[in-house]
Parts: C-alpha cells; structure tokens; sequence
C-alpha cells in the first residue's frame, strides 16, 4: 500500500515541471488575449454602422480562434488524455463573403471567444496568482534559512515562530532570537509547500483540462457528424463498386460465354440441316457444339467466382487465399497467421479475397517477378476494434498505381464500401507491397494458429 502511494507521489512530482510550465506563463497569456478580444471588440461595436466594424469583428474571431488552439496545444503538453480539437466548419462555400461570415455561423468560434474573453481570464489570473505564490513561497522558505544572515535586523521584538507556537500553544510563552525564529518558522512553511505543491499544480492543470475540454474540445455532435459523412461516404463507393462490378460482369458474359452461346446455337443448327443429308458431318458439328458448351460452362463457373467462390463459402478464407495461391503461375508464398477457430464476416472475407485475387492476377500479368508473398491476420489495438490485415507483395519490377477504372481502384472503392483501406507502394525497381485493412464489426476469437506455406 505504501509501495502504491510513493509511486503516486512521485509520478505527482515528475509532472511539476510541465504543470508549472503551465500555469506560470497563464498571467501574460490571458492578459494580451483578453486585451487584444476585447480591443477588438469594442472597435468592432463601434464601428459596426459604417460597416468597418464588420471586420474588426471577424478579426476577434479569427483570433479567439488562434488562441484556443494556442491553449489547446498548451493543455495538450500537459499529462493527461489528448483533446481533440473541433471540427471546424466546412460548408463549401468560398469567396470573400463566405470567409467573412463562416466564423459567424460556426458554434465552435463562439465557443472559443467565450474562453479566450472570459473564462480563461478569470480562471488564469486566479490560477497563475495560486501557482506563482504557492511555488515561490515554497522555495523562498525552504532557502530563507541561506541568505537570511545577510537581510539587516529590522529592530523586532517578535518573529514568526514565536507568533506560531503562541497560537497554538496560547500562554506559553515562548521566546526565540528574531532571525533564528524566522528561519525556523519560514523553514516549516516551505517545506510544507514544498510538499503540497504537486497536488496544487496538479489540481489547477486539471481544472484547465477540464475547461479546455469544455470549451475548446471537440463535441460528440463532431464526431456523429463525422461517422455520418464516413457512412454516405461507403455507402456511395459500395454503390460505385457494384456497378462497376455489374458493367463488368456484363461485358465478360458478352464477350465470352454469350459469343459461345450463340456459337453453339449455329453448330447445332448446321448439324440438323446435315443430319440426313451427310452424318459425318453432322457428327463434326455435333462435337463441336459439345465443345463449345464445355467451354462455355468453363467461362461461367469462372466469372461466378467473382461473387463468391464455393470453396471461400464452404471452407473459408484461408483455403480460398491458399487455393488462390496454389492456381497462380508465380510460387506464392503463403503466411497465415489467423487464430483457426476466428469466424469473420461474410462481406470482410469477400473483400479480402478480392484483394488477394486481384493482387495476385496483376503480379501474374505485370510485375515479372520470381516469387509473391500473401499474409493475412488479425490486428488489434488496446481498448479497440479488430481489423483484417492482408499484404501481397512481390520482387518485380513495380510501378504499380491505382488508375481509375483499372484493378487497384477497384478495389478501392470495393473496401470503402466495408469501411476498409487500401495502400500501395510500388517504387520503380520493387518491390511492390499491396495492403489491406479492413474493420471486423464483430467479435472474432482470439487463438493463435499461424502457418505458413509455399
């Protein structure tokens, strides 16, 4: 118990120095900013009728606004949880006016001119008056007793640990020597605010922690608005993906099994004209037809593992991504490091194979490499969600890009559509390095099973 308290006190202490960096610079801080808001304020009210005061006005927003991140970035330097500054307001407008009047509209000016022209005046000036006492009382006691000798008597008759002890002690009449007395009694004070003093820097830094929070922080309405615009925002590219999926699905079925289809159709045709009048001939055709729906049948199996291929569905993601690896004509080396009892979400493991096969295919047809590499695992961070994290790299020639309407692109707008990620690096000369991220919305097992295979 002891043990806990000591290592309490002592964290205290060696965060003194930041608290008092703090709070000892508060006094000029305030002062000038209050100053220059309320200068500019009462300009800009004045002058408001000629319309100049107009400026003066978003002057003082503008600098309200400089000031509270200023502070800001000051309480951030303190310990404690990082506060995220606000979302400013962002509507699209631009020109002159829409600049003029954005401060005017934005809750968060108005939340950080009440700071800077009230509330951290008042609570600074009190703040820095308590920290500036308490710390130089402190010092000055405990190091009274050095230089006291050089201080000339002032012709007392009493000093302060006389005033002390006859307090407490009413009557005793106690009687010491007047510096001796002072340097004794003063000697105790410092100690004493010597000792409390990280508890009082503490307690002052955190009240302004608390009002930057308030005041200069960002708001829960900040952080809705923002999963709201992330959800249109992959909603919309979940849309794009799918009808980029479907215009390709439709041109690969035009140009392959319909061509085939209609191939098979004339074949079977001729073979019926010729069935009586030349057999082997017809027999010719016959085989050709057979041939044609094979392949056709062939083609079709293949664009419907762009939905979803049977052994992702029935075995799961790593014997899709290990079959996926075994069918490439590169040797691709394959490191899972999922735990095998992980269940993960349909739409998470179809977008990881996706990536995989696309990745895969382009080192196949571009990269001109010996060998590709193909992890896959589960990443996870301290009070946080799961994602999905695969990586296809190779040793080829690089200089991959996402070009619109291209494979990478596509991908990209695939994983937005699940709230994903996608980053590519392809220096010319390799290596090319394909990465995923993807989010698990649920729960996933935690096991170990990683393998590797080539």
């Amino acid at each position: 118990m002891n043990t806990q308290n000591d290592t309490t006190y002592g964290s205290l202490w060696r965060e003194v120095p930041r608290d008092l960096g703090f709070l000892l610079p508060l006094l000029p801080i305030v002062v000038v900013g209050q100053v220059v808001l309320a200068t500019l304020l009462s300009a800009g009210a004045g002058l408001l009728a000629i319309f100049v005061g107009l400026f003066f006005l978003v002057g003082m927003m503008w600098f309200a606004r400089w000031l509270g991140t200023f502070e800001l970035a000051r309480v951030n330097f303190t310990a404690g949880p990082r506060i995220e500054p606000p979302a400013w307001q962002t509507d699209g407008r631009t020109g002159f006016w829409a600049a003029l009047v954005r401060p005017f509209t934005d809750v968060h000016s108005w939340r950080y001119l009440l700071h800077g022209l009230i509330v951290n005046f008042v609570v600074g000036i009190v703040s820095w008056v308590i920290a500036f006492t308490w710390t130089v009382t402190a010092l000055g006691g405990v190091t009274y007793w050095i230089y006291s000798r050089w201080i000339p008597e002032s012709g007392r008759d009493w000093n302060f640990l006389e005033i002390l002890v006859n307090f407490f002690v009413p009557g005793s009449g106690f009687e010491v020597d007047t510096r001796t007395g002072d340097n004794v009694a003063l000697f105790v004070v410092g100690v004493v605010m010597l000792l409390t003093l990280p508890f009082v820097a503490r307690g002052l830094t955190l009240m302004h922690r608390g009002i930057a929070r308030l005041l200069l922080g960002r708001l829960e309405s900040d952080a809705l608005r923002e999963q709201v615009a992330e959800v249109s925002a992959s909603r919309q590219a979940a849309v794009a993906a799918e009808g980029t999926a479907l215009r390709r699905l439709e041109r690969d079925i035009h140009d392959g099994p319909q061509q085939r289809l209609v191939r098979l159709q004339m074949d079977l045709a001729a073979a019926e004209r010729q069935l009586d009048q030349d057999p082997d001939r017809a027999r010719t055709l016959l085989s050709e037809a057979i041939g044609q729906s094979k392949d056709a049948l062939d083609e079709l199996r293949a664009l419907s593992r762009g939905f979803a291929p049977p052994i992702l569905v029935d075995r799961g993601l790593a014997a899709a991504l290990q079959s996926l690896a075994d069918r490439s004509p590169v040797p691709v080396r394959v490191t899972n490091e999922l735990p095998a009892d992980a269940v993960l979400p349909d739409e998470v493991e179809r977008a990881a194979y996706f990536v995989a096969a696309e990745a895969l295919t382009n080192v196949a047809k571009h990269a001109a490499a010996r060998e590709a590499r193909l992890s896959v695992r589960i990443a996870r961070v301290p009070d946080g969600p799961a994602s999905l994290e695969l990586a296809v790299s190779d040793d080829g020639t690089g200089g991959a890009a996402s070009v619109p309407g291209h494979g990478l692109a596509g991908l990209e707008e695939r994983l937005r559509g699940v709230g994903g990620t996608l980053s590519v690096s392809s220096p010319v000369g390799g290596p090319t390095v394909v990465s995923a991220r993807l989010p698990i919305p649920a729960p996933v097992a935690t096991g170990t099973g990683a393998t590797a295979a080539g």
